[in-house]
């Protein structure tokens, strides 16, 4: 504790109050102008709290309708000051001065009385409501006589207050006090040699009050005397002290009292004005004297509440300034004024159904500032409800429950509190206090529906929304606040948390990630609904994801297959006839549905009008007969599409050798893969192979020229033998397409007719479609099938027969 707060005393004391749910009083000291946060004590180890009981409590201070100068800090359990305490402010002259307050706890409700007495500190100097005094004195006046002198003014009490007077100079008075029933004291200055008006016709003298504080202050007044002449004689009044009654609220005008007093003087010296003294009441406009007749009358407003008492001092004043004093004591009669205060300080919004016999509802506290049977106060509850008023302590009640409560009977209450004082005629207040009655969980969520299924679009951004799930409750606030769940399940061996999420507050179905329809295509699981009751209550519900197939693929190209490494070439024979097949594209799409069907077109060719592709079938075939005029290489591009909305495509390109040798493929179609960077060894070996190449080719030329020559000698000597054998006619090329769905492999047939005179007798030969394609592929080596080498050796030979 530090120095400045040493000088407190602490003064406790806890009284246990059997029949209330006051626990018990505690009481300090503090002296006033405490700075804001300073410390008061410590109420929980006065009050023998612990802390966590002030904090699960809800601790707080209920001043009612006084200003709240006094903090609760729950975390430490001490009392400290919030607004700085002005003991004069609060108590005007009124001892003890104190600060009366409860502490209030819930769970279950207590409360503590608690009074903290403010001390008065030497704050407030002595001071004179005039700066000066002016006094007429006639120079026949003789000593001892007497005159009254304004009384200093100092809020402090006690030794802090007003202590003393002093006089300067002292030649002609001295000063004399005299003590008062109210503890306060009269000044007069009592002249003590006679005043000359031929030496001195003016005197000015200083007046000093002073308090007993420490540090000691003061307050002065300067008094201005003019000497007069001749007049001997002061007012006498008739009564030294008078007495009145008025009761409070009384009008204004009212006759309290007549002061009379006497001067033996006659003429003007003998005339007498009556004015109040600088006092309580007078300074405050209350109360106002007539000058001549010395009525004393009610000006203003008088309260019991706050002064229950006045003291009025009155100078009866010749014209010679010579005058007398009188004190006029009014007492306040109280009326039946105010009405009955009521505050609530705690009361429960919500009660359970199941709440026991005598629950503390509410805890009130009513307050009548009139007196005596004015301010006794009885209040009451309606019959027609189930609670009762029970008195605690003095002004403080406790609202119970009386029977059982129902809340399927009523749900809510309005209890109406009135209160009444005794006085005449009686006055009262009321309010009303709202009890809403909780329910208990006996219902579980049901939901909308049996079960649910709904859809989404495949590629679906995450966190989408799919649907909601709803589910009641019938029970009453937390019972009936329904959260949602999964239920752990796995979809194809995972967890379903890993595909769908639910709002625990709403209900709604969110995609946790983006679904694809080719990998799952729908998926169950189950939602659970609890409510917030306690033990909780739950249903479930069966949920079907659908998902819905999007176009998100495009056609794959199988055949013919797209190497890098090699330039593919379909060939069509210059004999080819109208509708002859060249090759088919086989594509296919993972999607299903319109989005899977495909359909062909040829964007670009070399020659338009002579290929033309299937639009179902992605056939293509020749449309005209092939000419010589037609250009060996032909290039073709062919779009694959789908149905989708919007439509994927895909693009094959196809060379096409119009021709009927292999030379003349080769020549329209040299190796594209040749790569410029090959090293020097790779570029040896691609000279060895073509020397090789040449080398087989010549030795090639000359066997045929042989067979050639050999042959054609045989059939001179068969035409001169007069051989007769009969004409076989030649037939074209034929095709049969066996796959039927498109992708699987065509089979190509192919009947060729030769004897030694190959336009007279025939050979069959027959290879699958892919016999039909020539490759050149990255090495630069032409490499061909069995059956190109053989188609290659027929169609020579019967080149050479032709």
């Amino acid at each position: 504790m530090s120095g400045r707060t040493m000088a407190r005393t602490v003064l406790l004391f806890v009284c246990v109050l059997s029949l209330s749910p006051a626990r018990g009083q505690v009481s300090y000291s503090i002296p006033e102008e405490m700075q804001k946060g300073a410390l008061v004590g410590n109420i929980a180890q006065d009050l023998g709290l612990d802390l966590k009981r002030l904090r699960a409590g809800k601790a707080r201070i209920y001043t009612g309708d006084s200003a709240e100068y006094i903090e609760l800090n729950k975390e430490r359990g001490v009392l400290l000051i919030r607004e700085r305490i002005d003991r004069e402010a609060l108590c005007r002259q009124t001892t003890p001065c104190a600060l009366h307050f409860q502490i209030i706890l819930e769970n279950p409700m207590e409360f503590y009385s608690v009074m903290i007495e403010v001390t008065d500190i030497n704050d407030n100097p002595p001071l004179f409501s005039k700066s000066e005094m002016t006094f007429e004195i006639s120079e026949s006046a003789l000593s001892g006589a007497r005159f009254v002198l304004e009384r200093a003014v100092d809020e402090d009490v006690g030794m802090n207050g007003l202590q003393s007077y002093t006089l300067k100079p002292t030649e002609n008075f001295v000063l004399k006090l005299h003590s008062l029933s109210s503890g306060g004291k009269n000044v007069e200055m009592v002249l003590q040699k006679p005043l000359d008006r031929e030496t001195q016709d003016h005197v000015t003298l200083l007046l000093t009050a002073v308090d007993g504080g420490s540090p000691q202050m003061s307050g002065t007044m300067q008094i201005q005397i003019t000497v007069l002449d001749a007049n001997d004689n002061a007012p006498v009044c008739s009564q030294s002290v008078y007495k009145s009654s008025v009761t409070e609220n009384y009008p204004k005008g009212t006759i309290l009292s007549t002061i009379n007093a006497v001067d033996a003087d006659e003429g003007t010296n003998g005339i007498i004005s009556y004015t109040l003294s600088t006092t309580v009441g007078a300074e405050n406009n209350v109360f106002a004297i007539d000058a001549k007749e010395g009525i004393l009358k009610l000006t203003g407003d008088i309260d019991f509440e706050k002064i229950k008492s006045y003291e009025i001092d009155v100078l009866a004043t010749d014209h010679g300034g010579h005058f007398d004093t009188c004190k006029i004591i009014i007492d306040v009669i109280d009326a039946n004024d105010n009405s009955p205060s009521i505050n609530v300080m705690s009361k429960s919004s919500e009660v359970s159904e199941n709440a026991k016999i005598g629950t503390v509802i509410a805890i009130i506290n009513v307050q009548d500032s009139d007196s005596q049977e004015n301010g006794r106060v009885q209040c009451s509850v309606d019959e027609n409800v189930p609670f009762v008023l029970q008195s605690t302590s003095n002004h403080f009640f406790s609202l119970v429950t009386a029977s059982d409560l129902d809340r399927e009977r009523e749900s809510v209450y309005n209890i109406s509190v009135v209160c009444a004082d005794e006085g005449s005629p009686s006055l009262s207040s009321s309010v009303t206090l709202s009890l809403q009655i909780s329910d208990v969980n006996d219902n579980a969520p049901v939901f909308e529906r049996s079960s649910y299924e709904a859809s989404i679009p495949e590629n679906n951004a995450p966190g989408l929304s799919i649907f909601t799930v709803q589910a009641r409750d019938a029970d009453w606030k937390q019972n009936a606040r329904v959260s949602y769940m999964l239920e752990d399940s796995s979809v194809n061996g995972v967890s379903v948390s890993s595909y769908v999420s639910v709002s625990a507050d709403s209900g709604a179905v969110h995609a946790v990630r983006s679904f694809d329809y080719e990998q799952i295509k729908d998926f169950r699981f189950r939602v659970r609904a609890q409510d917030g009751g306690s033990p909780p209550l739950s249903s479930n519900v069966s949920v079907k994801i659908v998902v819905q197939d999007q176009n998100d693929n495009a056609p794959q190209v199988l055949y013919p297959v797209q190497t890098a490494g090699s330039v593919l070439a379909e060939m069509v024979p210059r004999s080819a006839d109208v509708g002859y097949l060249v090759t088919k594209v086989v594509a296919v799409d993972v999607d299903s549905g319109q989005n899977a069907w495909l359909s062909y077109k040829l964007q670009k060719a070399t020659d338009r009008a002579l290929f033309e592709v299937g639009a179902q079938n992605g056939e293509i075939r020749t449309v005209r007969q092939v000419s010589d005029k037609d250009a060996v290489k032909q290039k073709l591009t062919v779009v694959v599409e789908d149905n989708g909305q919007p439509s994927r495509s895909a693009t094959v390109n196809i060379n096409v050798a119009v021709a009927d040798t292999f030379p003349e493929v080769l020549s329209e179609f040299p190796d594209s893969a040749h790569d410029k960077d090959y090293n020097d060894d790779l570029t040896f070996y691609l000279v060895l192979a073509l020397a090789v190449v040449s080398f087989l080719f010549i030795v090639s030329i000359i066997a045929i020229l042989s067979v050639k020559c050999y042959r054609w000698r045989r059939e001179r000597m068969f035409y001169k033998s007069g051989a007769n054998l009969p004409v076989i006619p030649y037939y074209p090329p034929l095709y049969a397409d066996v796959g039927g769905t498109g992708t699987l492999q065509h089979v190509y047939n192919y009947e060729v007719c030769r004897t030694t005179d190959s336009r007279k007798s025939d050979l069959k030969y027959a290879r699958p479609s892919t016999d039909s394609i020539i490759s050149l592929d990255s090495t630069g080596t032409h490499t061909l099938t069995h059956a190109q080498r053989g188609k290659l050796s027929i169609d020579s030979e019967v080149r050479l027969n032709s």
